[in-house]
């Protein structure tokens, strides 16, 4: 397999889609690992499996519409595989195989006949201290942006995955990209302030647009940092309800087409009228109870 991802948009050929079967329970507040999830657990609203299941192959229909080939990891017993994006991730021809929170080590075992066929010269192993998940990372053609915590209680946040020596990293391995680091607010249980990957509160689509969320930041010069690379009048301003209900996670199969949830009413109507995109409406409520969307769901391995 030849790897080949250089924007979060170009024409997609391949891409590895999480696993909904044999979930397990759910977690306790205690053992939840992200503010959503708990917000879920706490209210009694998490959701099973039977919803994730049909969601999952609501999104996997579409995805082979447009004759994407699909990947998937294979079942580990009462375990959480839907959020692939986290386990590892691509940048020009190289996977890197993410330093994800212990809990969630297993997952990658799942994604070894799939790392076998990208090949071992292809696969970046970083060092056991370089913290990083994909869903901070976003390939922007010569950019890396990069979501972050540089706070001195890092350690004491579970949401806070990606820290400052696995950027130094990348910028070692990519030399060529202008990788900008992005640090944002951090809260374990409330996710209507805390968010917890950079694709939370951040993602382009189409060729030159993006969708933001402005209070996800730490710096406002952060955000201005990214009006400035985009364009005010090519950015999609969410609200703090948006946010919370995962606007900015939705999936681009190509510059032209999105992935996104069905009763994202005034983001999908807007793509349509606005921007002159296709957007393929999908199911996708229950699994956003869980930290994450269809971007989180995903690996993309080539895009044209």
């Amino acid at each position: 397999m030849k790897l080949n991802i250089n924007n979060e948009t170009g024409m997609l050929k391949s891409v590895v889609l999480g696993m909904p079967h044999s979930m397990g329970n759910a977690h306790t507040l205690e053992e939840s690992y992200d503010a959503k999830s708990y917000h879920s657990i706490y209210n009694n609203i998490y959701p099973g499996e039977e919803a994730i299941v049909h969601e999952m192959t609501e999104f996997e229909k579409i995805l082979k519409k447009y004759d994407v080939e699909v990947f998937r990891p294979h079942i580990i017993e009462d375990y959480n595989q839907v959020f692939a994006r986290d386990v590892a991730f691509v940048i020009e021809d190289k996977m890197i195989i993410s330093n994800i929170i212990p809990e969630r080590y297993n997952e990658q075992d799942a994604y070894r006949k799939i790392f076998a066929r990208v090949g071992w010269k292809k696969i970046i192993n970083l060092p056991d201290t370089a913290h990083i998940e994909g869903g901070d990372v976003i390939v922007w053609n010569d950019f890396l942006f990069v979501g972050t915590c540089f706070s001195q209680d890092y350690r004491n946040f579970k949401t806070a995955r990606t820290n400052e020596y696995a950027i130094e990293v990348l910028k070692d391995y990519f030399p060529k990209k202008r990788v900008i680091d992005l640090e944002l607010i951090k809260n374990d249980t409330d996710p209507f302030t805390g968010v917890l990957h950079l694709d939370c509160t951040f993602n382009p689509v189409g060729t030159d647009k993006c969708i933001i969320y402005k209070e996800g930041f730490v710096d406002e010069s952060d955000y201005r940092l990214l009006l400035d690379i985009f364009g005010e009048e090519n950015c999609f301003h969410v609200t703090k309800q948006e946010m919370f209900e995962m606007n900015p996670n939705i999936f681009s199969i190509s510059p032209e087409i999105a992935v996104s949830d069905s009763s994202f009413t005034r983001l999908n109507n807007h793509l349509r009228n606005e921007w002159g995109m296709t957007v393929e409406e999908v199911p996708y409520r229950e699994i956003s109870k869980m930290g994450g969307l269809l971007r989180c769901s995903t690996l993309p391995l080539v895009r044209e």
